[in-house]
């Protein structure tokens, strides 16, 4: 994820902070050198670090702090405070029409930000919530975008209206409007044409599309790889058209994420949602508190759990979970489980919301956690598993010597990784078996085993 080179750059000089007693003047500026640092190395706008780190000293020299228990703790408290009202201190909502009044969003952005398949990732938030919203393809000057929205719709489940690519954009945007009027849709989002960077006759279409119709909403889609260029078109859509919320796209990569940092700062727009993934649910509402807790390495348990409760399949999890108890676990329950990691973004992205383990999930930091390396290891266990019969999935103790050589074949790999991955699995359920006794359940003594957390 974005920001794990930040994270790790500051849990380091947090460090350092935790393990002196007490805190001199020019212990906390030392401290804070390194933090502004690490924040533009990120990418963060430098007016913005100057008045960061400016705000932070302020509070981190007075008596309170720096007499008090524990000084350490209470500037990593600062920074942390400081950081969530950098971004906004509060969750923006997309503000709504009240009742059953019809809102109109228009999207913008440059091309490649990911604004088309943003727009079918909000439609489908707002389906969740009960809403009909109805999207509309007003990118006239890419047919493959036109094409894009019809196919992530329909995966949604959400209506896209279309005039084609010969009618003017505001023409659409009008007719839309009306047929979402007839139809009961209640959120129409506009689809607009970008650029490959901004110019005047990109700002006049939007104009003409405001003039066409009322926009409730104007929302910019930003690429959190771009840096601070990002920061920069943000700056400039605001004051050419007028913007009310920035969506900030692939933060899930190898981006520093300086821009979301900056973005509220600069511009005083709000961020609403960030893009985590390419799936049509990888898109997370923005909370500034769980976002500055990821950064300093607290993690995002509510984030985690809320994926959880949106991704995973409850009856499922329940049997399974059943079945572990009774150390009843199969091949069938194996590939399950595998799927049900995937759709909470693979072992690394579980790992970068857990406290104190979000630098560790991060790219290079620890191989086996690489999200390209743990899908193939994924993919090459799945292969040896349906080259199984359904009844050697059911029941793994048949695997003998010549069934393992078969599985070995059909899966194309070598029988020593079949024999590795059935020991692996042996092992897990021997460990099923004992964890109601080290947990202190029927027949065991409490306390002899703990979690890690």
């Amino acid at each position: 994820m974005a920001f794990d080179s930040l994270t790790e750059k500051l849990q380091n000089v947090f460090k350092n902070l935790r393990s002196k007693g007490r805190l001199t003047e020019d212990d906390v500026k030392t401290a804070l050198r390194e933090v502004r640092m690490a924040l533009l190395e990120a990418d963060v706008n430098f007016k913005v670090v100057k008045n960061f780190i400016r705000d932070v000293q302020e509070r981190a020299v007075g008596q309170d702090v720096m007499n008090g228990l524990n000084p350490g703790q209470m500037v990593i408290k600062i920074v942390n405070e400081e950081l969530v009202r950098l971004m906004g201190s509060e969750t923006t909502e997309i503000k709504l029409q009240p009742g059953s009044a019809m809102t109109v969003i228009m999207m913008a952005g440059l091309q490649g930000a990911g604004k088309t398949t943003t727009t079918a990732k909000l439609a489908g938030k707002f389906k969740l919530k009960g809403k009909k919203p109805l999207l509309v393809a007003c990118d006239v000057y890419r047919p493959a975008a036109i094409k894009q929205l019809q196919i992530n719709g329909e995966k949604q489940g959400v209506e896209v209206f279309s005039m084609g690519d010969r009618n003017r954009p505001a023409d659409i945007a009008k007719a839309a409007v009306q047929h979402a009027a007839k139809n009961g849709n209640n959120i129409v989002i506009l689809d607009t044409a970008g650029r490959l960077h901004i110019d005047e006759d990109m700002m006049a279409e939007l104009q003409e599309i405001k003039e066409a119709v009322t926009v409730h909403q104007t929302i910019l889609v930003v690429d959190a790889m771009t840096g601070q260029d990002a920061v920069n078109v943000a700056g400039t859509f605001n004051e050419k058209i007028g913007i009310d919320g920035v969506i900030v796209t692939k933060l899930d990569g190898d981006t520093r994420g300086g821009a979301a940092l900056s973005i509220k700062a600069v511009t005083g727009c709000p961020i609403l949602y960030v893009g985590m993934g390419e799936k049509l649910s990888d898109l997370e509402q923005f909370y500034p508190d769980r976002m500055a807790s990821r950064i300093l390495g607290m993690g995002d348990v509510l984030s985690l759990i809320e994926k959880a409760g949106a991704e995973l399949d409850e009856d499922k999890a329940r049997k399974m979970a059943d079945k572990m108890k009774k150390a009843q676990f199969d091949f069938e329950d194996y590939l399950d489980s595998m799927e049900q990691m995937r759709k909470m973004g693979g072992l690394s992205g579980i790992m970068s919301m857990m406290p104190g383990l979000g630098a560790m999930g991060g790219r290079g930091k620890m191989p086996e956690l690489d999200s390209e390396e743990n899908e193939k290891k994924m993919a090459r266990m799945e292969a040896m598993i349906y080259s199984m019969t359904p009844e050697e999935r059911r029941n793994p103790d048949l695997l003998n010597p010549s069934r393992k050589h078969r599985i070995a074949k059909g899966a194309g790999v070598d029988i020593s990784e079949v024999n590795r991955m059935v020991k692996q699995f042996n092992e897990s359920r021997k460990m099923m078996k004992k964890l109601p006794g080290l947990m202190g359940g029927k027949g065991g003594k409490k306390g002899r085993f703990k979690l890690p957390f």
